[in-house]
């Protein structure tokens, strides 16, 4: 009898010491810290590591960050404008999934019982701070403090925000839940916060999701910043002294990951959440179009994945990945295991960036839904994008910047993708404000 007692009281301390060693896991820096820096309205050009980039713009920090990374040639988003995009990377879904088709559904927001990015890091024990435009809606229930982040410093209105007035009651600033006054330039003012959320967490293992406004309108920066600059554009000058902050506030970030001890255990990505917009003279060479298109210079962004302790960096990697990858590759390098009722349009990244698979995904799909009638497909290199009655194919393993369409030649691939598209719009919700999903010619 006292053998058995023995064996149990050893058995239950077992057990104990199990459960004890996941939580200290979980609640102290085993974990990965996660760092996700979105951009908004940056061009693809706009970024001097792209070594077609104009002679005025110059993005050291962000330069160091992709070479010191992995940087990824053929990166997507799942939106050509900004909420659009935003909600799939919160959910790692096709944003479609829920409803959300354009700006105007993603800003108003897609039900708050859908699970996103940080509530499942809650249940692992990190704590998230959400800092810059938030742009999934603008109710209490929407707020990134009821959605599972622990901190909120931005603002969850439309696109744009003034960079100076920082006490507009019309388009007010949130710390957490409350509405606040506030000073100072907003993209200075989000590193700052940024900043000081990395020093006061730097012993636990945290979330930070950095979603900066800059460089979409207003055109607004300090104006011994702007004069700085002399491109024979004014509008011109003022974007390139905003990416200046921009970058700068990249850079305060990386650099305080690494003075706290913390970089080499960080898994953080960089990117944008379309492409650059023209109404602020964005480029977005070698690429067609910009924001607001199906064109790559809408929908492919600098894309820039970084993790010293897990993967070497100072590499680049041309398999196509999409801003969905984002929080499955989270949720793998946590070693959380997703219910299996759980469907991820994204998968993890990591296969790619150990060597261990060449291609992620075979198709990828965007949609504005029947307002607009603007769908795009891409299968392999091929990619379809239809303007309601216009369709236009692209060879992009030839073709990157879109010059040649090809749908006349390959009737056949564009029947194909068609019906590609037809069978995933077929999986996705309608949409939450517009009258259907399909675009239907006015008789």
């Amino acid at each position: 009898m006292k053998e058995k007692s023995t064996r149990l009281t050893k058995a239950l301390l077992n057990a104990f010491l199990i459960l004890f060693t996941s939580f200290l896991s979980c609640k102290g820096g085993n974990h990965p810290n996660i760092v996700v820096i979105l951009t908004d309205d940056q061009g693809y050009a706009d970024i001097s590591y792209n070594p077609l980039h104009s002679p005025e713009v110059a993005t050291p920090n962000m330069d160091a960050l992709a070479r010191e990374g992995v940087f990824f040639t053929q990166g997507y988003i799942t939106g050509n404008v900004c909420s659009p995009t935003r909600a799939g990377l919160m959910l790692g879904r096709y944003q479609q999934r829920v409803g959300v088709y354009t700006a105007g559904e993603g800003g108003t927001g897609f039900s708050p019982d859908e699970k996103i990015f940080p509530k499942y890091l809650q249940e692992a024990g990190y704590v998230s701070g959400a800092f810059g435009k938030w742009h999934l809606g603008l109710t209490p229930a929407h707020n990134p403090v009821n959605r599972g982040f622990d901190e909120f410093y931005g603002f969850m209105g439309r696109g744009a925000h003034d960079y100076y007035h920082l006490r507009d009651p019309e388009r007010p600033m949130y710390r957490n839940d409350q509405v606040i006054s506030d000073s100072g330039y907003l993209t200075n003012r989000l590193t700052e916060e940024a900043v000081d959320f990395i020093q006061n967490h730097k012993s636990e293992s945290f979330f930070l999701y950095l979603a900066y406004n800059a460089v979409h309108a207003p055109k607004q920066a300090p104006p011994e910043d702007i004069e700085k600059f002399d491109t024979g554009d004014p509008d011109r000058d003022i974007l390139m002294a905003m990416l200046k902050h921009l970058d700068d506030g990249v850079g305060d970030v990386v650099a305080t990951l690494k003075k706290e001890g913390v970089w080499d255990n960080t898994l953080l990505f960089f990117l944008t959440d379309n492409g650059g917009a023209m109404t602020m003279h964005a480029d977005n060479t070698p690429l067609r179009g910009s924001k607001q298109f199906n064109y790559e210079g809408g929908i492919r962004t600098p894309f820039i994945i970084s993790w010293p302790d897990r993967f070497s960096g100072a590499r680049e990697i041309h398999t196509p990945v999409v801003s969905l990858d984002i929080l499955p590759t989270v949720l793998d390098a946590v070693g959380i295991k997703v219910p299996k009722d759980k469907h991820f349009d994204g998968k993890s990244i990591l296969p790619v960036l150990e060597g261990k698979k060449d291609v992620l995904h075979e198709n990828f799909f965007w949609s504005e839904g029947g307002r607009t009638g603007e769908w795009a497909v891409r299968s392999g290199d091929w990619k379809l994008v239809v303007h309601k009655a216009r369709i236009e194919l692209f060879d992009l393993g030839k073709d990157v910047s879109e010059p040649n369409d090809l749908s006349k030649k390959h009737p056949d691939i564009v029947k194909n993708l068609t019906a590609l598209y037809n069978e995933w719009l077929d999986e996705m919700a309608e949409p939450l404000q517009e009258p259907g999903k399909r675009w239907v010619p006015k008789q």
